[in-house]
């Protein structure tokens, strides 16, 4: 960590040059003896990566912003503040500490937490934001955050990890292969708190997850404007089955769908009879993910389109849906549309046996913020193409 690059002097140069090609400022000549050129561009690439995800950050003075690399693989603050939601008691340990976006907003709600990071200097670096962002109450560990909980003997009231997903192979997705391996020291984990809050990547399978892991109590399904963002298992010594899946989506305001595991299989979704009206639900990607695919049409009042096409129908708007409402303003067949010119609208695939943008080409279709294509399938009319109006949005 330079900290000649908290001078006054090369913080108001940052902040001047934000605009400007951080790899031309790379290759260029320093206008500072202490601070060269890359860490320069450095800086300016990563605060400007901090500036939706991390606005705290981006807005505080003297923030020291570590490699590009770090900021993008943190929780940006919405996802962490959620998380700080989920931690109980009075403490918790963050055993895969990073930059410490995840530590400053779990402190925020606890008494106490511990950050582990076995990076020397971003240990350093984060424990120097939370200083500038006023936060006191966290202790910074330059260490294996397994190997301290191993010699510590110190017990938690809650435990946050998130191991790192990538290998020299690659990306991974499966928790053993994960770094470090949550399956191996599950035990260990168990043992130390009342709580461990696991994060995975969203692409894990849920029945996967639940395979590798024990004592699972909840899954938290974490979306963002319709993107998927994270996976969040919470294990319990005292879990017992059920599981609850919770999906939360963290748009402006916040939306939730919650079920216990076994509740889908023994539900039942009326399909639609007749050609689809009234209004179109697009559930949000979080209650895709979780599968709940009867239980959401039940839970609203909803009728499916065809039992494998994941859109619903209703003649009533109800702006509790986690996910997008159309007004449905007609709905033809492709044959009939293929008549048409002048088409105008995003076009969204579901069930349908062509790609969005090779319907784009056949159709001649332009795009319209407002205006949607939608190609789908139903059970009594088959493949349709329903033209629609946005209502709500994600």
């Amino acid at each position: 960590m330079n900290k000649h690059i908290l001078d006054k002097a090369v913080q108001e140069y940052i902040s001047k040059h934000l605009t400007e090609d951080v790899h031309k400022m790379a290759m260029a000549k320093s206008p500072f003896k202490e601070v060269d050129a890359r860490e320069l561009a450095g800086q300016i690439a990563a605060k400007n990566k901090s500036f939706k995800k991390l606005p705290s950050w981006y807005r505080q003075e003297g923030i020291y912003y570590p490699p590009v690399l770090s900021v993008e693989q943190c929780s940006s603050e919405t996802t962490a503040a959620y998380k700080a939601g989920l931690a109980v008691g009075d403490n918790l340990i963050d055993l895969t500490g990073g930059f410490g976006v995840d530590s400053c907003y779990f402190a925020r709600v606890l008494k106490t937490v511990t950050h582990c990071e076995i990076n020397t200097e971003l240990s350093e670096i984060a424990a120097h934001n939370a200083q500038v962002l006023g936060l006191t109450n966290i202790q910074f560990l330059a260490t294996d955050g397994i190997a301290f909980l191993k010699t510590s003997g110190k017990p938690y009231d809650s435990i946050y990890i998130d191991p790192a997903r990538r290998s020299t192979a690659g990306k991974v997705f499966m928790l053993k292969d994960c770094t470090p391996n949550v399956v191996e020291h599950l035990d260990l984990l168990l043992s130390c708190a009342q709580r461990v809050i696991v994060k995975t990547a969203p692409l894990l399978d849920l029945t996967a997850g639940l395979k590798e892991l024990k004592n699972v109590a909840e899954i938290h399904i974490v979306s963002l404007r319709n993107e998927l963002k994270e996976l969040l298992w919470v294990m319990e010594k005292e879990a017992t089955p059920p599981v609850k899946i919770v999906c939360r989506m963290l748009n402006g305001p916040h939306k939730g769908f919650s079920f216990y595991r076994g509740d889908e299989e023994s539900s039942h979704a009326q399909l639609l009879a007749g050609s689809p009206s009234g209004y179109l639900y697009e559930p949000d990607v979080a209650l895709l993910k979780s599968g709940a695919f009867n239980l959401i049409a039940q839970a609203y009042g909803l009728k499916k389109l065809d039992t494998q096409t994941q859109l619903y129908t209703c003649e009533l708007v109800n702006d509790r849906f986690p996910g997008r409402i159309f007004k449905i303003n007609r709905c033809i067949s492709p044959g009939e549309l293929k008549k048409e010119k002048q088409l105008y609208g995003n076009v969204i695939v579901r069930n349908y046996r062509d790609k969005a943008e090779n319907l784009v080409k056949k159709y001649k279709i332009k795009a319209d913020n407002e205006q949607f294509l939608i190609f789908t399938r139903s059970k009594s009319e088959g493949y349709v193409v329903i033209d629609a109006s946005i209502v709500q949005h994600y």
